[in-house]
């Protein structure tokens, strides 16, 4: 297995920024925002943690208008690009954004019908206090959607997903999508997190071929005793 070999926590240049945005994360990003659309609510708060140029709220908030989305992240840089992506489609009404770091989050208890996250937490060194912080400021019924890369077993598998994903990307955004699956966790690493935030009703799945998800449904009437995990949701070693 290979070993994890951390990336900048914050991506804060104004190259890294246009560069990011400039990539083609519309399949990617479409996919999350249906995903989400699917877990949440009808209507009510959502805070994206890691929101980068804002892309998935501005696909959501076109989707379902009676959401309204907190979009926060540590680059300067990247909530500027995100500022003039949001302008550009008449949406400052539905979503905010705000330099706020995601371990430490200003918001009170309970307070989001809906927390996502896509891509922010193999930046982190140790994304504990982020999944904290998570539990601590949803409500008890509220989704859950976090999303990150897969590190791959082995260099050669590196190889191989930056050539399916990345073939027709610069040399500067093929690096980025290979420091980025250095920089992830494995499905086994990512649930022992999910066990030890204490984030209950939540699974963990493989989404696709270099992603995983912890996923939680919102539901409109809070469910008594909910497991720390749903029944079946966390596969035995081996599976």
């Amino acid at each position: 297995m290979l070993k994890r070999i951390l990336e900048p926590e914050v991506m804060d240049t104004w190259e890294d920024a246009v560069e990011y945005d400039a990539m083609d994360h519309e399949e990617v990003n479409t996919a999350f925002a249906r995903r989400a659309l699917e877990l949440g609510p009808p209507s009510g708060l959502v805070l994206d943690g890691g929101t980068g140029t804002a892309r998935i709220p501005i696909l959501m908030v076109q989707e379902n208008p009676n959401l309204q989305i907190i979009g926060i992240d540590l680059s300067n840089n990247m909530l500027k690009v995100g500022e003039t992506n949001i302008n550009d489609v008449g949406l400052a009404g539905s979503i905010s954004l705000h330099l706020v770091d995601a371990k430490d989050l200003p918001y009170p208890d309970n307070h989001f019908d809906m927390v996502i996250s896509n891509s922010l937490i193999h930046h982190v060194p140790d994304p504990m206090p982020f999944l904290r912080e998570i539990n601590r400021v949803v409500k008890a019924n509220a989704a859950i959607l976090i999303r990150d890369l897969i590190r791959p077993e082995h260099q050669k598998a590196v190889d191989m997903l930056v050539k399916k994903y990345a073939a027709d990307c610069t040399h500067r955004q093929r690096k980025l999508f290979q420091d980025s699956l250095m920089a992830a966790f494995t499905i086994e690493e990512v649930e022992g997190m999910l066990l030890e935030s204490g984030i209950r009703g939540a699974q963990v799945v493989q989404s696709s071929d270099r992603h995983w998800s912890i996923e939680r449904k919102w539901y409109k009437e809070l469910k008594k005793d909910f497991p720390l995990f749903p029944k079946g949701s966390v596969p035995t070693k081996g599976e």
